[in-house]
């Protein structure tokens, strides 16, 4: 670890010296506005730091951030990740595909041996083994979970007193089993714009991460208002959550990901993330939805997706999600059925949303759910099928709620082609 340090401070020190303080930040500008962005390359060998972990990446990354943006590209090898790798903006973040992976570490769980109050930036744990000065925590209860949960990282401790990072986001109190955990997204990305991921793997080593983060506070590949980003060519698998979530982020691109065999969604953009492009990306096998539309998610386009062997939706749209295209995907062999729109009142419902061109194969019972008070829904040139296994048993129900419907142009093949419930 003294080497990794060592030559960052190396080149710092240079820097510093041949431009001063204010030189640094002009260099980087004009660097960036030349094409010619720092660039550093992390691997296990051969490399101009070389590590085995999150440190020596996150190492990486913040000098890149300190020269305002540049390119870290990852050799091939594993990296035991002990903490989240924390981007910043105007980052690339480059691996070289499967070759590349970034493997969560085992985690440890504990409950609280003191209630944790909220805007407190520490915990007290009944059993310390594990927790170590440097690791990400999942700090929650029954009642503190999704956006009343944090993720930090500790920073030091005195026997089983540790601080935080961030301060807690609600009350986690002994009575609701408040607990921590040494979970957290791989790749994180808080308050951070125009970055890039590429060409990565994220191995969520599920087995030994008995504790599950929710999308809204973590995932294999994590953002939380980080706008303008683009993550491409990168594959989760086995993360005990969802594969790839994004939150309160907007114009976020995911491009030809694959998203496997995760605990949670394969894909999750949420809470008001708006003009989010997901395109050439596939979702199988995970334990939830394949696609969730969260909540307020606008203006989004979604073609050419391959959803299929998801244990819930296929895909699932819901609170506020309006206008938005979904386009060119395949949506097979889902557990809970193909498409559902969600039963929300009109003021909440997902309106306009245009489905053209999707194929809708054997799914359980429904093709298409549309449900709610939906309106101005738009369902054209689509094959809504049943292949002949018996599974897909009606190809469009519309609930007795929902408003205007365009059924134009499909092809639909099953015993009962179109339920339509409304009055």
């Amino acid at each position: 670890m003294n080497r990794i340090f060592l030559c960052v401070a190396t080149v710092l020190v240079v820097a510093t010296a041949s431009y001063g303080d204010a030189g640094v930040r002009k260099y980087s500008e004009n660097a960036i506005l030349a094409g010619t962005a720092v660039r550093i390359s992390v691997g296990v060998e051969n490399a101009d730091i070389v590590g085995r972990d999150n440190r020596a990446l996150q190492a990486a990354v913040d000098y890149v951030a300190g020269l305002g943006g540049g390119v870290v590209e990852i050799g091939a090898g594993e990296y035991l990740m002990r903490d989240s790798l924390h981007l910043h903006s105007h980052v690339t973040l480059r691996g070289a595909g499967e070759k590349t992976v970034l493997k969560k570490d085992a985690s440890v769980y504990s409950l609280l041996a003191a209630d944790g109050d909220f805007g407190e930036e520490a915990i007290t744990v009944q059993n310390p083994e594990g927790f170590e000065v440097g690791r990400g925590v999942y700090v929650g209860s029954k009642q503190a979970r999704g956006f009343f949960a944090i993720c930090a990282t500790l920073l030091n401790q005195k026997e089983n007193y540790f601080r935080l990072s961030k301060p807690l986001n609600a009350d986690c109190m002994m009575a609701a089993e408040a607990f921590a955990a040494t979970v957290f997204p791989v790749i994180s990305a808080y308050d951070a714009e125009d970055y890039r991921i590429e060409n990565l793997t994220i191995d969520g080593n599920r087995e030994h991460n008995e504790t599950m983060i929710d999308g809204c506070r973590g995932a294999g590949i994590f953002s939380y208002r980080g706008d303008g980003a683009v993550i491409e060519n990168c594959t989760v698998r086995g993360y005990n959550g969802d594969g790839i979530s994004f939150q309160q982020s907007n114009d976020v691109q995911v491009l030809n990901c694959l998203a496997e065999g995760n605990a949670g969604k394969g894909f999750h953009p949420g809470s008001g993330s708006q003009r989010p492009i997901i395109r050439g990306c596939k979702s199988i096998g995970n334990d939830d939805d394949g696609f969730f539309f969260c909540w307020r998610v606008r203006n989004a386009i979604v073609e050419d997706n391959e959803f299929r062997n998801n244990k819930g939706f296929g895909m699932s749209i819901g609170h506020k999600d309006s206008d938005n295209l979904v386009r060119k995907n395949t949506v097979v062999g889902n557990a809970k059925g193909g498409v559902y729109w969600r039963n929300e009142k009109d003021p909440m419902a997902a309106h306009r949303i245009e489905f053209v061109e999707n194929t809708v194969e054997d799914n359980a019972e429904i093709g298409l759910f549309i449900d709610g008070e939906t309106n101005g829904t738009v369902v054209r040139n689509n094959t809504i099928r049943d292949s002949g296994k018996g599974v897909q048993k009606v190809g469009v129900k519309i609930g007795a709620n929902v408003g205007e419907v365009v059924l134009k142009d499909n092809t639909i093949r099953a015993p009962k082609e179109v339920m339509d419930e409304r009055k």
